[in-house]
Formats: C-alpha cells, sequence, structure tokens
C-alpha cells in the first residue's frame, strides 16, 4: 500500500480538490450554446462531457481549426500551446520528452498519452517508446490536456499530465479531403480524409504518409570522441550529422451505428533513424522500424436502468520496437566501454564492423471496462468504473557481438560475428505479463449553490508490485457570472516499466524487481475569469510533492540497478489568456513559471524551463487569406548536479503561416515558415561521467520552408 501525507490529505479533505460539474444532456448544451455563445467542453477531466471553465482540473483544448492555423505537421507542434508544457528532446530518435511543471526525465513515463482515452503506453520504457518518431495531425479532432495528476481517473502513469487525442469521426468530417506538404530537409507529406454522416450511423477513413531525411544539423563531439581521447584511436564520427530520416504511415477508421462506435488504427515507422545514437556514438547507418495497430469498441446504453446510464469498452494494441539495419553503439575502430582482465582497454581491432546490440521488443495490450454514470439523487452525481488491464511483453528479440561477463563471452565468441541470443540466458530484458484490475468511485456533490465538490477514489492491484490507492478532491466555486474558482488536490503513481524491473545483462541499466511505483502529491488553486465575452483569462498556482523517484544507480556489486533514490518538489504559477480582439484578429498567449528542487542534492531540478512565454496571433486578412504568427520563447534552463556546463541556452523561435482559401474550385494553399529567424535553438544532452558526452547539447532544426495544397470535394 502506498503512504499517504496523512496532515496534508486531512488539510485538504477539509476544504475539496479536483472537481467537476453536473453534465447537461446534449440538446440542453446546444441551447445555452445559443444563448451564451461558445464554451469549450472537456471529457478527459471526469470521463464525461462538461465546460472546461468548470472542470475538476486545470485542463487545455486545442482543436482541428486552431491546429490548421498554426501550419502544424506533428502533434508536438500542437502541445508547445499548452502553458506549463514543453518539449524537450531525447539523443535516442530524437523523441519528445513532454515536460509539465519542472516534472523531466529520460523516456519520459511520468506522462499518460491516450487515443480516444486509451493509453498508448508501452510496459519496456513505459513511455510511447522508443520508436514512437511522431504523430501527424490530420486525424486529430481535438486535444485535451491536463496540467497535473490524473491517476483517480487514468491509473498509472497519469501522472504529471495527462495528455487525450481525440480523432476524428464521420460527424466531423464533410466529404473527402487529400492534400501534399513538401519543404525543407526534403520532407513530404500526404493525407486524405473522408468522412460520411447517414441517419443512425457515419464513417470516417484517414490515411497519412510521410518521408523525410531529417534534421541533418552536426553534433560536433560525441561519447567515441570521449573514448578516442583515452584510448587513443580515431574512431568517432563526430563531427557528423545527425540520423534522423524516417518513412511514416499512418491510417484511422472510425465507424458509428447508434450508441455503437468500432475504432481502428495503425501506425507504422520505416528506415527510422536512431538520433544521436544508443549509447550517444553517432550512429549514421541504423534504421529502427516499429508498428502500432489498434482496435477498440464502445457500446453506450443510457438507460440500463431508471437514472443509470452505462459504458462497455474492449481495447486491443499491439505495438513493436524493431531494428531494420543493425544498431552501432561504438563505430568501428572502437573499443567501446571494455577492458581485459588487466583493467586496459581492448585491441581496436576486435570490433572491425563496430561494436552491434541489437534490440527488440513486441507487446500486446488488452483492456476491458465498465464505466456507469448514477444521476437519481438530487444533489448527487455519481460514476463507478471498474477494468481489468492485461499487458505483455510476449518476444524479446537480440543479437550482437559483445558481452559483458565469462559465461556471455564464451557463448558469444564460439558463435563469432553478430550473434542471436534472443532465446538463451543472454539477452537483454525478460519475457514477462502485467495484469491490472481496477475500481474506482466519484461523486459529484452539489453542497449549496454555485458551490461544487467532486470526490474520487481509485483502487489499483498490480501483479507484480501490488497496489495503490489514489484520491482526488475538488472544490469547485461559480463565484460570479464571470468568475470560476477551483481548489484541487490529487494524488498519482507511476508503475515501473519493465527495463526498471526486469533488464538484464546490462551493467549499465540493470532491473530491480523490488521497485516501488513513483508517488505525487498536488495542490493546485485556479481562478478562471471572462471579464468580458471576447476575453478569457486563466491564472492557477500549484505545489507538489514527487516521490520515490525511480534512478540507477551504482550498487554494491558494480553496475547501475534501478532505485527508488530519488525526491523532488515543486511550485509555480501558470497565466493564459484567449482575446478575440476584433472579428479579424484572436491573440493567445500564456507565461508559465516553475521552480522546482532535487531534494537529494538541494539544487535547481535539471533540464526543465522555469519560465516560459507564448504568444499567438491569428489575423483573418480578408474572407480568404489568413495569417498566423507565433513566438515562443524558453528560458531558464538548469544542468544536473555536478554538471560542468553553464545553464543551457534561452531561445526564442518564431513561426508564420500564411493560408490562402478557395484559391481556386476549392483549392486551399498554405506557406509555412518555423523558426524564421533560425535561430540556435538547443535541447539539453545527458550529463555523464566523467564529463557530457554530448558537450554542445542537442540542436534543434533551423529555418524550415514548406509549402501545402489541400482540395476538398
Amino acid at each position: 500500500m502506498l503512504k499517504n501525507n496523512n496532515s496534508l490529505l486531512a488539510l485538504l479533505l477539509a476544504v475539496g480538490g479536483f472537481a467537476g460539474t453536473a453534465v447537461a444532456d446534449d440538446e440542453v448544451v446546444d441551447e445555452l450554446l445559443g444563448l451564451y455563445g461558445s464554451e469549450e467542453f472537456i471529457s478527459i477531466a471526469t470521463g464525461y462531457r462538461q465546460p472546461v471553465s468548470k472542470a475538476p482540473a486545470v485542463a487545455s483544448i486545442i482543436d482541428s481549426d486552431e491546429i490548421k492555423r498554426i501550419g502544424a505537421t506533428d502533434i508536438d507542434d500542437v502541445l508547445e500551446l499548452v502553458p506549463g508544457l514543453h518539449i524537450a528532446r531525447s539523443y535516442q530518435g530524437y523523441n519528445p520528452i513532454y515536460t509539465f511543471r519542472g516534472v523531466y526525465s529520460d523516456f519520459n513515463p511520468q506522462v499518460l498519452m491516450l487515443v480516444n482515452g486509451i493509453p498508448v503506453t508501452n510496459l519496456f520504457t513505459g513511455n510511447r517508446s522508443n520508436t514512437w518518431f511522431g504523430m501527424p495531425v490530420s486525424a486529430i479532432q481535438r486535444i485535451e490536456i491536463i496540467r497535473g495528476p490524473g491517476s483517480a481517473i487514468y491509473g498509472a502513469d497519469a501522472f504529471a499530465g495527462v495528455i487525450n487525442i481525440i480523432t476524428k469521426s464521420g460527424q466531423d468530417l464533410n466529404g473527402a479531403e487529400v492534400g501534399v506538404r513538401h519543404g525543407t530537409y526534403d520532407t513530404s507529406d500526404f493525407f486524405t480524409t473522408y468522412g460520411k454522416e447517414w441517419t443512425d450511423s457515419s464513417l470516417a477513413f484517414i490515411l497519412e504518409g510521410s518521408r523525410t531525411n531529417g534534421l541533418d544539423k552536426i553534433i560536433e563531439s560525441d561519447a567515441q570522441s570521449f573514448l578516442d581521447q583515452q584510448t587513443g584511436t580515431n574512431a568517432s564520427y563526430a563531427p557528423g550529422p545527425l540520423n534522423l530520416q524516417r518513412d511514416s504511415i499512418d491510417m484511422r477508421l472510425d465507424y458509428r451505428y447508434k450508441d455503437l462506435v468500432i475504432r481502428g488504427g495503425y501506425q507504422g515507422r520505416f528506415n527510422a533513424g536512431g538520433g544521436v545514437g544508443l549509447v550517444q556514438a553517432l550512429d549514421n547507418s541504423s534504421e529502427y522500424r516499429s508498428e502500432r495497430i489498434n482496435a477498440d469498441i464502445t457500446y453506450g446504453i443510457d438507460s440500463l436502468l431508471p437514472d443509470l446510464s452505462a459504458t462497455f469498452s474492449a481495447s486491443f494494441l499491439h505495438t513493436t520496437q524493431e531494428v531494420e539495419e543493425n544498431v552501432i553503439l561504438f563505430p568501428p575502430g572502437s573499443t567501446g566501454l571494455f577492458l581485459d582482465e588487466t583493467g586496459s582497454p581492448l585491441p581496436p581491432g576486435l570490433f572491425p564492423d563496430g561494436v552491434i546490440g541489437n534490440p527488440e521488443v513486441y507487446e500486446r495490450h488488452n483492456r476491458v471496462n465498465a464505466n456507469f454514470h448514477y444521476t437519481r439523487f438530487v444533489d448527487h452525481d455519481l460514476s463507478l468504473g471498474i477494468g481489468y488491464y492485461h499487458g505483455d511483453v510476449y518476444k524479446v528479440k537480440e543479437s550482437k557481438n559483445y558481452c559483458t561477463d565469462s559465461v556471455s563471452c564464451d557463448y558469444i565468441l564460439a558463435q563469432g560475428g553478430v550473434v542471436d541470443v534472443s532465446d538463451t540466458p543472454f539477452v537483454f530484458l525478460r519475457e514477462s505479463d502485467r495484469k491490472n484490475y481496477y475500481i474506482y468511485l466519484q461523486d459529484i456533490f452539489n453542497l449549496a449553490n454555485d458551490w461544487e465538490l467532486t470526490a474520487g477514489l481509485r483502487y489499483d492491484h498490480y501483479s507484480d508490485f501490488g497496489e495503490t490507492i489514489n484520491p482526488r478532491l475538488a472544490l469547485v466555486w461559480s463565484t460570479s457570472n464571470s468568475l470560476t474558482t477551483k481548489l484541487l488536490y490529487g494524488e498519482a503513481f507511476r508503475a515501473p516499466a519493465f527495463t526498471e524491473t526486469r533488464n538484464i545483462n546490462n551493467p549499465a541499466a540493470l532491473g530491480n524487481p523490488d521497485l516501488s511505483p513513483e508517488t505525487l502529491r498536488s495542490v493546485e488553486l485556479a481562478f478562471d475569469y471572462k471579464p468580458i465575452y471576447a476575453l478569457n483569462t486563466i491564472f492557477n498556482m500549484f505545489y507538489y510533492e514527487w516521490d520515490d523517484i525511480i534512478q540507477f544507480v551504482p550498487g554494491p556489486g558494480g553496475g547501475n540497478t534501478a532505485q527508488n533514490a530519488g525526491q523532488q518538489n515543486g511550485y509555480g504559477a501558470e497565466f493564459e489568456a484567449k482575446w478575440n480582439l476584433s472579428p479579424d484578429i484572436y491573440l493567445l498567449a500564456n507565461y508559465s513559471w516553475q521552480k522546482s528542487t532535487n531534494d537529494s542534492t538541494d539544487r535547481d531540478a535539471a533540464n526543465a524551463p522555469e519560465k516560459q512565454l507564448y504568444v499567438q496571433v491569428n489575423w483573418e486578412l480578408n474572407s480568404d487569406f489568413e495569417l498566423n504568427l507565433q513566438t515562443n520563447w524558453v528560458m531558464d534552463r538548469r544542468r544536473e548536479f555536478n554538471d560542468p556546463r553553464s545553464s543551457v541556452d534561452d531561445y526564442v523561435l518564431v513561426d508564420i503561416t500564411l493560408r490562402k482559401s478557395n484559391i481556386w474550385n476549392d483549392i486551399d494553399v498554405a506557406f509555412i515558415v518555423k523558426n524564421v529567424f533560425d535561430e540556435d535553438a538547443r535541447e539539453p544532452s545527458p550529463n555523464g561521467v566523467p564529463q557530457p558526452l554530448i558537450p554542445n547539447d542537442l540542436p534543434l532544426p533551423g529555418r524550415q520552408l514548406m509549402g501545402e495544397i489541400r482540395y476538398q470535394f
């Protein structure tokens, strides 16, 4: 059982935490919209639709219109709009690190990503996978983001934040659309969407494809550069370009008949480069591939019993991490990190083809859920959810030409070359599975006129590490017609990933089956204020405690083993404003500030920006021309403890999108410029021992130009 801070919890039980408001049916909602104007609605906060201003969370919504306005081509372009969220980069494949409020880690398992409410988390690393390689946006109808914990509804990994991607249905599409883009880095995209709605049913189909040579910025020095200095070799590919080429294909299908929803999806990533390299040594020839196949079915019953509605769902996800071309950990001529029996480096000729290691992981995820909504009581709105999850790492494959101990060396040297160790004791990860069942209860209690208290509690039991209980509470006060005040409390947990519990034969990162989940407790105070019809502002303050952080630390027998070794606390504030300055000009601006402390070192937490400023102006020049300008300013990122480098440089990125509609027979065109002023922006690279292995950080793209054509019919 996870321990609670009883005094903190008792204090907050008296005043509330996460809250919501009873939701009117769609007909009443539409009538209210007609009377009072547009109001954004969100479902991620409680599991069903409600106004975002009343939702029991600090939440953001980004719809397909805004995604199109800003010229976004990937989901990461969209998420930078969210206050308190910054997208850093991993050296492995340049995958995104979604950094909420100072919560930063290399694999980024503390953020839960959902597609239509279903997690896309993998078991191996606990994130979207090391072969995520982005997600295009043509299939996205809206994105809902919660900053702060959400485990009381969504369970594991709804920790620092939750991102829910809602894909388009036939109701969202009108006929068909095709489009193409081409631009910098020899990037070419295509997309086609089709939607049709009938009396009782609808159908949507979306197909997207992309090919790019990828960012080719130069890495001046890498891990092999350091080894060359120590061993007298000359093997490093640095200075040299990043390896970020990629081919992608994405398909989505959505069919609805009355209260039945059936969805399917496919995401394929092929010929994908590994970024800087798996161990921070440039590898210009490796290629990965991955496939994600998903299917889900949902059936809703409005009147299961009087005043009782229910939703039943089941889902399946298959995901892979595969290798198409050998992953070169260290280049030809390198000695690697290996020493002989005397402690001296091995001779360079031992690895004429480089040090090669090809890790592959195949997973299946199955979920069944039932949610019930009961409204019989006048002042209470009750929800109950139950569910079961089974995740299975059913196949692990590895081939390599190196060894880590005398037993594996005897086996690999006897075979010679690159040896397949997939079904031997020398593979890097144990095949295993995880089962989880849960139950949660939520009550929205109408305390008095204009006051609502939401209390929620979720119990999870896991087959491999036991049980957790996570509460959330909220007090929502409709202070006036223009102001809503929220006081929020929530707890969350992050389940250990299999790389942290089951890694073997890897002295740099050995698993520990006795790990406990990471935990987080959070308090927030938020104000949603609309002083005039055209202006909406939100201001919130937060404090959190992050405990039992899983880190790889040196063990008594040598090597690094996963331990619950870290602790961090943070506080800060976020402000955002949306203002229709005129019928033609729209302004979006937000500013966020956070101060997080690593309790182990009593220093500022590393890598996450302390300040962020985002400004967007959208100007409809006339009925057909639209100009969008974005500015994103990232400031004050600290280094890790004992990192000798100065703080990471600030940067300002400016993007412009010019769109012309109906240029000819329903054809739209757009011209997109990202990083207009060619800013030398960089994200932090990890610290290392005895020095950082990529000393000049990870470069972001310079100026990028892209043209787009769309045709609707």
